[in-house]
C-alpha cells in the first residue's frame, strides 16, 4: 500500500463506511477541511506495536489511501525520554511497513517541534493561561479534587506572568531539580472534567532525550505536545482510542486558547482487546523485563513483531481489522477470531511438508534393508501450479508416536496391532508387532510390512483402508526442534494485577519439541518461510534461530480451532 491514491468519488461510496469516514465526508462538504485530509499515527517509542496499535494504523493509514491526495503521518511521541529509545523507533517503522503501509516524506517526532512547542507554551503564559507552579507532585494531586470535590487553587496560581516567564525559561536552562517547577494550564480548578483543573503541560527532566540529547531540560506532557503537533503539521482528523474521550476538552481548549487557525478535530473509536492476552505497554514490559517471554518479538506475546515471528501475515492482520470494524465501544475481541483470518490467508498458497512432531520407528521388515526410494507429493493438493517434490523412503521410517495405539478406541484408524494404514504418498502397511523398553515396557518401535502392489498408497484390489498418516523418512529426515505456541494466559481476561501476571500465564503457552524430523528439503529453508506440516497445521521457520544446521520451525496456527474444543471439553 502507499501513502496516498486517487480514489473517485464512486470507488470510494463502495468501500465500507464507518463513523469516521461518515464524519470526515460531513467535515469535506461542510468546507471545514481545507485541502487534503491529514490523519496521523503518532507512537510513543517505549516499546513495540501490538495488535491494537495494528487497527490504529490501518485506521489512520486506510483513510489517507482511500481519500485523494490524503496522507497520514508517521509521528512518534518522544516526549519522555526515561522511557523512550531509538532501538523502538526502528522497530515501530519495521511494524508499519511490513504491514503495507508508508507515510511519504520523513518520519516526524514530537522532538522536532521542542521549538515551536515552548514557544506556544510561553504564549499561554503572557496571555495569563499558563504559570510555574512550585508543588510537588504529591501537593498537585492533593488540590486536584475529586470527581464529587472540586479541586483548590495552588498558591503560585496568581504568580505574575513575568515571575512565571523567568521561572519558565530558567526550567528549560537546567538550573533546577526535577520536580522543583512544572507550567501548568490555568483553565479551572472547580471544572468536572479533571482533566481541565490546571493540567501540568511542562515538567523538568534531566534524562538525556535519544534524540535531542542534553539540548532540553523541559518536556511537554502528552496532551498539550499532540495537539499542538497535529496543528503545527495541518492534521485535519485526530483519531484516537476512546480513553482519550476526556481528554478532548483539553485537546481543543489548547487549540482555541492559543487561535489556532484550521484546528484539528480529534475523534474516539473503541480500542481492540484481544482474549487470552494483555494489551498495555505497562504489562507487556513487565513481562518482559521479567523474563517470563523470550523478548518483545515471543510469538506469544501481541505484539505486531512477535505475531510476525509466528508466521501470521500483514494480509490477516489487515483482514482481522477489517473485520473487527471500527465502533464507538470497546471489547475483546476471541483470539480465534484472529486464527481464523491467518489460516484463510495461509491456506491457499502455503506449501505443504510432512514433519513428525513426535518420533515413533517403524521398521517395514519386508522391504529391502539397503532399498531407497522416493515418491511424489504435490507442494500443494489444490494448486498445481506449485508443482510438486520428491519424498524420499525407505525401510524405516518416524510416524508420530500417537498414531500408533495398542488398544485403540473404535473409530481409531490409525496404526494399532493387525490394522492396514496408508502412508500418504507412498504405500499401505499393516502392523505386525512392537518393540518394547526393557525397563519401562512402554512402545519404542513398530513393525510392519507393507503390500508392494500398493504404490502411491492405492489398494490394488479396491479394499478400504480408512487411516492416512504422514512419515518421514529415518534415513534422510533431518532433526529439528518445533515450538507449539498457544495462548500466552489461560483465561479469556487475566487479571490486571501487574504484580501477580506472570502467575497467570499458560504454562502450555510454549512446548520445545528438540527432537522432531523434518523433510530434508525443510532443513534449507529460509527464515520466516512458512509451511503447512500435514495433519499438523501451519509452521513458520522461525526468523531468528533458525539455520541450515540448526531448523526452528515455530507453529502458527493449528489447522482447526483446538482451543475452544478443549475448554468445551474441560468439566465446569
Amino acid at each position: 500500500m502507499t501513502e496516498t491514491k486517487d480514489t473517485d468519488a464512486a470507488s470510494r461510496d463502495a468501500m465500507p463506511t464507518n463513523f469516521i469516514r461518515q464524519a470526515i465526508d460531513a467535515d469535506i462538504a461542510a468546507g471545514r477541511v481545507q485541502g487534503r485530509v491529514v490523519t496521523r499515527f503518532p507512537p510513543e517509542p517505549n516499546g513495540y506495536l501490538h495488535i491494537g496499535h495494528a487497527k490504529s494504523i490501518c485506521l489512520n493509514f486506510g483513510v489517507a489511501h482511500d481519500y485523494p491526495g490524503a496522507v497520514c503521518r508517521l509521528r512518534f511521541d518522544d516526549t519522555n525520554p526515561t522511557k523512550e529509545r531509538v532501538d523502538f523507533m526502528e522497530e515501530i517503522q519495521a511494524d508499519v511497513r511490513w504491514l503495507g503501509f508508508g507515510w511519504g516524506d520523513r518520519v516526524r517526532h514530537a522532538s522536532d517541534y521542542f521549538e515551536p512547542l515552548f514557544e506556544y507554551a510561553v504564549r499561554l503564559i503572557e496571555s495569563g493561561h499558563a504559570y510555574v507552579c512550585s508543588l510537588g507532585p504529591e501537593e498537585i494531586r492533593a488540590c486536584r479534587g475529586t470527581l464529587t470535590e472540586p479541586g483548590r487553587d495552588s498558591p503560585y496560581r496568581s504568580r505574575p506572568i513575568d515571575e512565571s516567564l523567568d521561572l519558565f525559561t530558567r526550567m528549560r536552562d537546567g538550573e533546577f531539580e526535577e520536580g522543583a517547577h512544572v507550567l501548568r494550564a490555568r483553565i479551572d480548578m472547580a471544572a468536572p472534567n479533571m482533566n481541565l483543573r490546571d493540567p501540568v503541560i511542562y515538567r523538568i527532566l534531566h534524562t538525556p532525550h535519544p534524540l535531542t540529547g542534553d539540548a532540553w531540560h523541559v518536556y511537554p506532557m502528552y496532551d498539550f505536545a499532540q495537539a499542538l503537533s497535529d496543528a503545527i503539521e495541518g492534521v485535519t482528523h485526530s483519531l484516537c482510542t476512546l480513553e482519550f474521550e476526556d481528554h478532548r476538552p483539553l485537546y481543543e481548549w489548547f487549540l482555541e486558547t492559543l487561535e489556532i487557525r484550521s484546528p484539528p478535530r480529534q475523534i474516539e473509536f473503541g480500542r481492540l482487546n484481544l482474549t487470552h492476552t494483555v494489551m498495555s505497554k505497562r504489562y507487556l514490559t513487565r513481562l518482559v523485563d521479567g523474563g517470563h517471554v523470550d523478548g518483545w518479538d515471543d510469538p506469544r506475546m501481541p505484539t505486531i513483531a512477535g505475531m510476525r515471528r509466528r508466521g501470521f501475515t500483514p494480509e490477516a492482520l489487515r483482514d482481522f481489522c477489517e473485520r473487527v470494524g471500527v465502533t464507538k465501544n470497546d471489547g475483546a475481541v476471541e483470539f480465534e477470531r484472529l486464527e481464523i483470518c491467518v489460516r484463510a490467508d495461509l491456506e491457499p498458497a502455503t506449501r505443504r511438508a510432512m514433519a513428525v512432531l513426535r518420533p515413533l520407528k517403524l521398521v517395514i521388515e519386508n522391504y529391502p534393508e539397503d532399498a531407497a526410494e522416493t515418491f511424489e507429493a504435490p507442494n500443494h493438493p489444490a494448486d498445481p501450479s506449485l508443482g510438486s517434490r520428491r519424498v524420499p523412503f525407505s525401510r524405516e521410517l518416524f510416524i508420530e508416536h500417537d498414531d500408533f495405539l495398542e488398544d485403540p478406541p473404535r473409530k481409531f484408524f490409525r496404526f494399532a496391532l493387525g490394522r492396514e494404514v496408508r502412508l500418504r504418498y507412498a504405500c499401505l502397511v499393516t502392523c505386525t508387532g512392537v518393540v518394547r523398553d526393557p525397563r519401562t515396557g512402554s512402545v519404542v518401535e513398530i513393525r510392519g510390512r507393507y503390500d508392494p502392489d500398493s504404490r502411491g498408497g492405492k489398494a490394488p484390489d479396491g479394499r478400504k483402508v480408512r487411516g492416512t498418516v504422514h512419515w518421514v523418512c529415518a534415513r534422510q529426515g533431518v532433526r529439528a526442534t518445533v515450538r507449539l505456541y498457544d495462548r500466552l494466559f489461560r483465561d479469556p481476561a487475566p487479571d490486571r494485577d501487574v504484580e501477580h501476571l506472570a502467575e497467570q500465564i499458560n504454562p502450555d503457552s510454549l512446548r520445545t519439541l528438540e527432537s522432531s524430523v523434518v523433510e530434508p528439503a525443510l532443513a534449507l529453508a529460509s527464515p520466516g518461510t512458512p509451511f503447512q506440516f500435514e495433519r499438523l497445521g501451519y509452521f513458520v521457520a522461525d526468523c531468528r534461530d533458525h539455520g541450515h544446521g540448526t531448523p526452528v520451525f515455530n507453529r502458527t496456527v493449528t489447522l482447526r480451532d483446538s482451543w475452544s474444543r478443549q475448554k468445551k471439553k474441560e468439566p465446569g
